[in-house]
C-alpha cells in the first residue's frame, strides 16, 4: 500500500515503544523496575485536590462545549496572573495561547515558522525535536552537548550555526537530562540570537527560539530556573515559550498547556491548532483557570511534590555514587530539576541487558538523537516507589559488578 511520504518516514516514538513493551511485560506478571516512562503514577502523585474538585466541579457545571480557539479568556489571564506571580514576567492575554498540553502547541509553533528546507537548531540529547523537524521537511542542526555542561548547549557549540537557522529549539529544564541552563550560559545564546536578528534584513525570515520550560518549577537544591526574557529582556520579540500544568502538577493526562509570545506567531499558531482540533477540553480549562490563580493551594501543592521527588532522584543518585565506589561501571549527574537522573553506564548495550537479566527499565539517550553506542541514560523517578529503590539498587550491582567495562569516550 502506497502512503504519503511523511507516513511511510515517520518512525514511530522509540520511547513510547519502548516503555509500552515494558508495561505489557509488567500486565503479564512479570517483575519490572520501570524507570522509563516521563510520567506519574496518580496513587503516588496525585494531581492536587483542590485542581480536581475543580474539574468535577466544571463538570458538574456543564461546561461541555467548545472553548474559543485561542483558549477561554479567563485561563489565559489566569495564566498571565500565574506567570507574573511565580515567575515575574509580564504577558497581556493576547500574547497566550491555550492548547491540549505542549505537544500540540510546539507543532504549531515549527509548522508556523519552518518551511521545507529551513534551517532547525537543537541539542542531543533532547526530546521529539527530530520528529518535528521531520514533520515539516525542516532541515536538522543537531547541537552535541556533554557530560561537561551536563548535557545543555553553549552559547560556542550554538554560535556556529545561528545564521543558517529559523528555530532554536531549548528546553530548560531538559528532558532528558534532568538539567538546566545556567544564568550566563542562557543569556549569552540570546545575546547572540538578539545579535543574529538585528544582522538579518526585512525582507528575511527572523530566528525564533522556542523555549520549553515544562519542568520549570521542579528545581532542586541551590538551582534555580532561567528563562531568556528574565535573563535578556530586549530577546522578548522572538522567544516563544511552551508551559503546561502537565508535569509541574502531576497532571499529564489533563491536557491543558499554553505558549506565550509575539501575538502575530500565536495567532497562526491558532489557526493550525483549530484545524486539527487540538483544544483543551472546556471544563478542564475552567477548572485551570481557577486553578492557577490559587496561590496558597499551588504552593502547598508544590512544596510536598517537590520535596518527594527530590528525595527519590538522591536516594538513586547517592546509591549509584556508592556502586561507583564498589566498582560497578556506573556513574551519575547529580539531580538539578524535573523528574530525570541522568546515569552513566559503561556497559555495551545496557538497557537491554538490564532489562533481561535486572528486571530494570531505563531509556538510553539514543532515543533522544545521541549515538547508539552513547552510554547515558535517563532515569525517570515519577512512578517509582520509595521502597522499590534500594532493591532496585541491590539487583543493579549483582548484574553489572561481574562485567567488564566498556571504555567509550562518548562524553
Amino acid at each position: 500500500m502506497k502512503l504519503s511520504t511523511i507516513a511511510e518516514t515517520l518512525p514511530s516514538s522509540q520511547i513510547l515503544a519502548i516503555s509500552n513493551s515494558i508495561k505489557q511485560r509488567i500486565q503479564a506478571g512479570e517483575k519490572i523496575y520501570n524507570l522509563t516512562v516521563g510520567d506519574f503514577d496518580s496513587q503516588l502523585f496525585p494531581i492536587p485536590e483542590v485542581l480536581e474538585e475543580y474539574i468535577l466541579n466544571a463538570y458538574k457545571s456543564k461546561f461541555t462545549n467548545y472553548p474559543l480557539a485561542e483558549g477561554n479568556l479567563d485561563l489565559r489571564e489566569a495564566i498571565v496572573s500565574f506567570t507574573k506571580t511565580f515567575q515575574g514576567m509580564i504577558y497581556e492575554p493576547s500574547e497566550v495561547l491555550v492548547g491540549s498540553g505542549g505537544r500540540p502547541l510546539i507543532y504549531a509553533l515549527y509548522r508556523t515558522l519552518v518551511d521545507p528546507g529551513d534551517k532547525v537548531i537543537y541539542p542531543v540529547p533532547s526530546w521529539n525535536n527530530h520528529y518535528y523537524t521531520q514533520f515539516t521537511g525542516g532541515v536538522p542542526l543537531e547541537i552535541e552537548t556533554t557530560a561537561d555542561n551536563n548535557f545543555m548547549p553553549t552559547a560556542e557549540q550554538i554560535a556556529p550555526h545561528l545564521k543558517e537557522g529559523v528555530l532554536l529549539a531549548l528546553c530548560s529544564p531538559q528532558n532528558p537530562t534532568g538539567t538546566g541552563f545556567t544564568k550566563q550560559n542562557l543569556k549569552a545564546i540570546c545575546e547572540l540570537v538578539l545579535e543574529e536578528n538585528k544582522r538579518r534584513s526585512d525582507g528575511e525570515k527572523k530566528l525564533y527560539i522556542l523555549f520549553d520550560q515544562m519542568y520549570w518549577p521542579l528545581t532542586y537544591g541551590e538551582n534555580q530556573h532561567h528563562d531568556p526574557i528574565s535573563v535578556l529582556p530586549d530577546i522578548r520579540p522572538y522567544v516563544i515559550y511552551v508551559d503546561a500544568i502537565s508535569k509541574s502538577f502531576a497532571a499529564t493526562g489533563v491536557r491543558v498547556g499554553w505558549a506565550m509570545g509575539s501575538s502575530v506567531v500565536l495567532s497562526k499558531m491558532k489557526a493550525i491548532l483549530t484545524h486539527v482540533g487540538a483544544w483543551a477540553p472546556m471544563a478542564e480549562q475552567k477548572a485551570v483557570a481557577t486553578f492557577l490563580v490559587d496561590t496558597v493551594a499551588i504552593e502547598k501543592y508544590l512544596l510536598q511534590f517537590k520535596a518527594e521527588l527530590e528525595e527519590r532522584l538522591q536516594m538513586i543518585y547517592n546509591g549509584i555514587l556508592l556502586l561507583k565506589q564498589q566498582g560497578v561501571a556506573i556513574d551519575a549527574i547529580a539531580p538539578q530539576a524535573g523528574i530525570y537522573l541522568t546515569v552513566k553506564i559503561e556497559v555495551a548495550d545496557a538497557h537491554t541487558l538490564l532489562l533481561e537479566q535486572a528486571g530494570i527499565g531505563v531509556l538510553p539517550f539514543s532515543v533522544f538523537g545521541t549515538a547508539k553506542d552513547s552510554p547515558w541514560y535517563r532515569i525517570s523517578v515519577g512512578t517509582f516507589k520509595k521502597e522499590d529503590i534500594q532493591p532496585m539498587l541491590e539487583i543493579l550491582k549483582k548484574v553489572l559488578l561481574p562485567l567488564p567495562m566498556i571504555r567509550n569516550d562518548t562524553a
